[in-house]
């Protein structure tokens, strides 16, 4: 079901003609960098000398503090009603692992603030928990993806939805889209 819902997604997007525009809307973290490689997450992930600065600090992730990193938004597009966060691990040897699900997220919010509630309605993640999960990989260097979606409405989506049906819901209402990504190894 959930390839199903990840292809009708990729169909609407190539159908309306999105294309992502990662020029404007930013997500950025004091705590780690974004990679400038390895965003295929159908590829498996290759350490680079380059990498040195996007670890995910031990203190969000299951061995610290499992708190949410603070995240930056910026250049989020005047028509945008709500924002939408969704946090997942594409290296989970069982598929992509989701950690963390957001939307009506007011569009207006410039911080996500480290640790606390973000302001908009929070979904089911892979942890089976309505709140941030982090990282905690088996082995080997896992990439996660925080990937913020700008939309033209607030959804309605019940509340102990997750990724899939945020997915769906996101459709035909997105302006823009981008994506930070971190990394840790356990």
């Amino acid at each position: 079901m959930r390839t199903i819902t990840q292809i009708s997604f990729i169909l609407i997007i190539y159908i309306t003609g999105y294309t992502a525009s990662y020029a404007d809307m930013q997500l950025t973290s004091p705590a780690f960098k974004h990679l400038s490689h390895s965003q295929n997450p159908a590829e498996k992930y290759s350490p680079q000398e380059s990498d040195a600065n996007s670890y995910i600090p031990v203190r969000y992730t299951c061995k610290g503090l499992d708190i949410s990193p603070e995240l930056r938004i910026e250049g989020v597009p005047e028509n945008a009603k709500s924002l939408a966060l969704i946090m997942d691990d594409p290296d989970a040897p069982i598929g992509t692992f989701v950690h963390w699900v957001i939307w009506n997220i007011l569009p207006d919010t410039k911080v996500l603030k480290e640790g606390q509630s973000p302001p908009g309605i929070q979904g089911m993640s892979d942890f089976h928990k309505r709140s941030y999960g982090g990282p905690c990989p088996p082995s080997d260097i896992h990439r996660y993806y925080f990937n913020l979606y700008a939309l033209d409405t607030f959804l309605n989506i019940p509340i102990p939805s997750g990724k899939s049906d945020l997915i769906h819901e996101i459709g035909s209402h997105l302006i823009d889209k981008t994506e930070l990504i971190g990394l840790f190894k356990r």
